[in-house]
């Protein structure tokens, strides 16, 4: 969940970046090798071995199982291979709150299936990481980062992972996260929780891999995995893939199904991919979408869901393509992103995209309070709902009783930041009080017919466009997150789909732009990133440096 509205509203001001000279966005090849900050220990030097897997796509790895050169044991024996050598060691990620103990024996079983009837489909054999807000009815705990849940096992799978598990792919273990997907605390740091630690950005170490999925994104970005699932309520996918140089795809509510997943708030909660490729993410979300009895909201995609994305990859997606540049409230807040997207929109129209500058969100900026009064309420009645899901032997039974533990325990759990937004939410009534229905009333109105669907209707737009937000900021556990602007919440209010894909590096950090439009529309929004990704080929692989600047470190700067 992203706090940059709460940031405001509490008075936390966002620390703007210095961009300093913003000539030469673009980063150069990425170099091998890195050094590592040790306290007191000045600078700590480690070896970047070679990797085999690096940037692999998912059509990479199934040629290489069909051809016999891999086998899917194989694959997953690389992942957790590097995990263990990166994650809490050398660059010292802390990506991955734990790895399943059963991954290898799932590949096995896979490689025979393989052999004796063939591959399932794309993902038949490929690891994937899950978020650890995700159940997993196996030897594998689910907490949300937090040790109020440490050890609990779920009843069931969640559906996320009972589709990929139908889909043939290998879970190869959960990742860190914002504790309680970054809904505890105003004054939070992203990527991190008791369980896990803090998690890192794999292109700076000491910047900040965004949040809540932000084990997600720093891991698929560093090769940890082929691809990983995040989950988002504002800004939770679509941030952290900006900043770790990824794609990521937000869902319209109802794609997918939140069953089974750790809430924040129906009304706003998604699960989705996060990926090095579109088509990657494409291949992914396939498999996560479907319809799902124990999640009332996925009805709705009944005949307007896809059984396979990956035919909407389409490199002339832009051409003819109306898109929007959403300028008021997205634009202005850095001279190097401005420049980025001034960049891409010159790519797009190239590619033949019509772009229809401004077209501007009247709305945006009007539903911070009512969006913030949703969620605060949605949180306590979710989360006592998915507590109850757990059963009988479930650690604590209800939001209170995880304010109490967090209290008892406040050296492990809030050595940096408190729970404030638990305390406000466990002050909150039912869903039936007519302050809720009204603000959820407002926020539909105002995200929805008041805002996308009313500027894409004037210009006849196909899709839109904005920054999702700026290089990453430093990490900062005393003072909280950074943020300096971006876009994510119109989107998130409105349930809408929403997809991350990078649009180059400043400083050696990656940065994102935000393509997003009416409910239902990925099929055409993946048509649009995908095009204008074969046009540009932005993402890099991470260079794990200590530091910008200072220590020997260069700043990318051409």
């Amino acid at each position: 969940m992203r706090r940059r509205d709460f940031l405001r509203a509490t008075a936390i001001g966002a620390a703007a970046l210095g961009a300093g000279d913003v000539s030469g966005v673009e980063a150069e090849t990425p170099k091998r090798g890195g050094e590592r900050k040790g306290g007191n220990e000045g600078v700590q030097k480690f070896e970047l071995a070679e990797f085999e897997l690096e940037e692999t796509t998912i059509a990479d790895l199934q040629r290489d199982m069909m051809s016999g050169k891999r086998t899917a044991h194989s694959i997953t024996a690389l992942y957790l291979d590097r995990i263990a050598s990166m994650d809490r060691q050398g660059p010292t990620l802390r990506s991955v709150i734990e790895t399943n103990p059963d991954a290898l024996a799932i590949a096995d079983d896979l490689d025979r299936e393989r052999k004796q009837k063939g591959p399932r489909g794309p993902m038949h054999g490929i690891p994937v990481l899950i978020k650890d807000n995700i159940d997993t009815a196996d030897r594998m705990t689910t907490t949300a980062g937090s040790y109020a849940l440490e050890g609990s096992i779920p009843l069931r799978d969640s559906h996320v992972a009972q589709r990929l598990r139908e889909a043939g792919a290998v879970i190869l273990g959960k990742t860190n996260l914002s504790e309680w997907a970054n809904f505890r605390s105003t004054h939070s740091s992203s990527g991190w929780s008791g369980r896990g630690g803090q998690a890192r950005n794999p292109y700076v170490l000491d910047r900040n891999p965004c949040g809540s999925s932000s084990g997600s994104g720093a891991a698929t970005s560093a090769n940890f995995t082929a691809v990983a699932v995040g989950s988002e309520t504002d800004g939770s996918i679509v941030c952290p893939s900006s900043a770790n140089g990824l794609v990521g795809i937000k869902p319209t509510i109802g794609l997918v199904s939140r069953a089974g997943i750790v809430p924040i708030a129906h009304s706003q909660d998604t699960a989705g991919p996060m990926a090095r490729t579109v088509s990657d993410a494409a291949i992914l979300l396939t498999a996560l979408a479907g319809i799902d009895s124990r999640d009332p909201a996925t009805a709705a995609s009944k005949g307007k869901s896809s059984p396979d994305y990956t035919k909407f990859l389409d490199a002339n997606g832009l051409k003819g393509a109306r898109i929007g540049v959403a300028r008021a409230k997205f634009f202005g807040f850095s001279d190097v992103v401005d420049e980025l997207m001034a960049a891409a929109i010159d790519e797009m129209k190239r590619q033949g995209a019509v772009i229809v500058d401004p077209a501007d969100i009247s709305t945006a900026g009007k539903f911070d309070d009512s969006e913030m009064e949703v969620l605060l309420y949605e949180f306590k009645a979710d989360l006592n709902s998915y507590l109850g899901s757990l059963g009988p032997k479930a650690p604590v039974k209800s939001m209170a009783d995880i304010i109490a533990f967090n209290e008892r325990n406040r050296e492990r759990e809030m050595p940096y930041f408190a729970q404030e937004l638990m305390v406000r939410a466990q002050a909150k009534g039912p869903l039936t009080e007519k302050k809720y229905r009204d603000a959820l009333a407002k926020n539909h109105r105002l995200s929805r017919t008041e805002g996308i669907d009313a500027v894409m209707n004037k210009h006849k737009l196909d899709a839109m466009i904005a920054p999702t937000g700026g290089p990453a900021w430093m990490t900062d556990l005393i003072n909280g997150d950074h943020f300096t602007g971006g876009y994510s919440t119109p989107s998130a209010v409105a349930g809408y789909p929403n997809i991350n894909v990078p649009v180059g590096l400043a400083y050696g950090l990656p940065v994102g732009m935000s393509i997003f439009g009416r409910a239902w529309s990925e099929p055409k929004l993946i048509s649009i990133a995908y095009s204008f990704e074969q046009a540009t080929k932005h993402r890099r692989p991470p260079r794990f440096l200590p530091t910008l600047g200072g220590d020997g470190a260069i700043i990318d700067r051409h």
